[in-house]
């Protein structure tokens, strides 16, 4: 493949995310991308089977979002939200309320998901600061959870499984446990929550998506909302990957029929276009930071927070969410999903198959991700394996003939890997 001259430029001077540097081979050029396709510099096409980090849910080049958000651009990029307002991000505050589930209703806007967090955790914490008691300060989370990059969030990170354990001597102190799948496992869940420290549990809600791809029933999230309710602590969901109909319902909760004092919205929100990530609480939550006092307020705000343009794109994303079935899609990618990786079950060195919505994940004993990956480009398809698992969370409007050539490749690599 011919390299532009703008890849080998810029090679000497970019610093990738989860990348040593000294042994990642050259990225892919994408010049441009439609529907689920990207299309590279030699001409060559791929079948996005990540949508972008699981952001795209509408597919590339919606006419839709691009319509948007080019009206945005020509009237109004951006102002500070700080003293002034705008449109789109007051539009976009008042669609979420009536989009999540009743109770929700107000959005503190941020430009990433593990910002997201962040506000949530600050949130929680001064929530209960402002109602007289400092000694809650602890968050609860969960083996094989993933929440951000950050200090605060890589602290809620699995210690064990997940990438940060250089920090783990700078990392804010907090109480992990076991989701509660087991009576036992409740009651375990139970002795942490009934402490007087803590402040807020968090999770993932169905599926923990970074510390692979790991599932958990509807009851099981349940169990950790009525643990919260028995003891008084703030519930927090991060649906920054579950949200927005990649699991079968708009928001994973509503299958728990549980509504969360807070909850992190990211990635889906604006449908892969621009950043833009969300934290939405109770009215419970937002009344103990209203007071006379200046310092009750939540001090925090990021420069971009409620870009006007991300806002319109969010708003763009929310126009097709209404008019287009895309639970109904990401229920058919899952039915497509289950039947086309069923042959790989069993298989001697596949651990698991499991699918939710539209998320499609084997699990195997070990794997090569960078020779797997350049397997899967020579199949015409863009899947980045992690840990062990290969998977694929796809745009939530690929064409079945994508889809097919999708697991076929996921298919036919993985039994060629064995």
């Amino acid at each position: 493949m011919t390299t532009p001259a703008w890849l080998n430029e810029g090679w000497q001077h970019i610093w990738l995310p989860y990348a040593q540097m000294k042994t990642a081979p050259l990225p892919l050029p994408v010049v441009g991308a439609d529907a689920s396709r990207l299309r590279l510099a030699d001409g060559r096409e791929l079948v996005d089977g990540v949508a972008s980090w699981w952001t795209v849910a509408h597919g590339y080049n919606h006419p839709h979002m691009r319509d948007v958000i080019g009206a945005q651009l020509a009237r109004l990029p951006h102002v500070m939200l700080g003293g002034l307002a705008h449109e789109q991000a007051y539009r976009l505050a008042t669609r979420l309320a009536r989009v999540l589930p009743p109770g929700l209703e107000r959005t503190f806007f941020t430009d990433s998901g593990s910002v997201a967090v962040e506000v949530a955790l600050k949130m929680a914490i001064q929530y209960w600061v402002n109602r007289g008691n400092r000694q809650r300060q602890r968050i609860v989370h969960f083996r094989g959870g993933y929440h951000g990059d950050t200090f605060a969030t890589m602290a809620l990170c699995d210690p064990d499984e997940g990438m940060h354990a250089l920090f783990a001597g700078m990392l804010p102190q907090n109480e992990i446990s076991a989701l509660p799948d087991t009576p036992q496992d409740i009651d375990r869940l139970d002795a942490i929550m009934a402490r007087p420290d803590i402040a807020a549990v968090i999770v993932e809600p169905l599926v923990q998506g970074a510390g692979g791809m790991l599932f958990h029933t509807p009851e099981t999230l349940k169990a950790i909302a009525e643990s919260a309710r028995r003891h008084g602590v703030l519930l927090i969901l991060d649906e920054i990957f579950t949200g927005f109909a990649r699991t079968g319902t708009m928001f994973a909760c509503e299958q728990a029929g549980i509504v969360p004092d807070i909850i992190c919205l990211g990635k889906a929100l604006t449908g892969g276009t621009l950043p833009l990530a969300a934290t939405v609480a109770t009215t419970r939550v937002f009344d103990a930071f209203l007071d006379d006092d200046p310092s009750r307020a939540l001090m925090h705000g990021p420069t971009y927070m409620g870009n006007a343009l991300a806002c319109a794109a969010a708003n763009a994303s929310l126009d097709l969410f209404e008019r287009e079935p895309r639970t109904a899609q990401a229920l058919a990618i899952g039915h497509h999903l289950q039947s086309a990786l069923a042959p790989l079950k069993g298989k001697p060195h596949v651990v698991d198959v499991r699918t939710k919505g539209a998320i499609g994940v084997v699990q195997l004993e070990r794997l090569d991700r960078i020779a797997l990956r350049q397997e899967f480009i020579r199949r015409g398809v863009w899947i980045r394996p992690f840990g062990n698992i290969v998977y694929t969370t796809p745009p939530l409007t690929i064409s079945r003939q994508d889809l097919t050539i999708l697991t076929d490749a996921i298919v036919d690599v993985v039994e060629a890997s064995a």
